[in-house]
């Protein structure tokens, strides 16, 4: 993924809402099977981390990207971005070249 792609997914992201919280039990097979159904759904998708969670949010985007085969496109404090095209072929989203 370029930077300008990069970019343009940012700029998407910051109208969405979270779609998944990772609290205090902090990343489960459940929350990585829900991220995996939201990217298919959407493509792109905000996790938050609450307060609870002990763990770090970008080693949970790393893990989470890496199980799912998607692209971190951001972490910012709690908040999580990841994109991952449809794999029919058929992504609402058309990435900049």
């Amino acid at each position: 993924m370029t930077s300008k792609q990069r970019a343009y997914l940012k700029g998407l992201a910051m109208k969405i809402t979270p779609v998944l919280r990772i609290g205090k039990g902090g990343l489960t097979p459940e929350n990585t099977i829900s991220v995996d159904e939201a990217l298919e759904a959407r493509e792109l998708i905000k996790i938050n981390v609450l307060q609870n969670c002990l763990e770090n949010p970008k080693d949970i985007a790393d893990t989470v990207a890496e199980r799912t085969h998607a692209s971190v496109v951001q972490v910012i404090g709690k908040k999580i971005v990841l994109y991952r095209p449809k794999k029919d072929g058929k992504s609402k989203i058309e990435l900049p070249q």
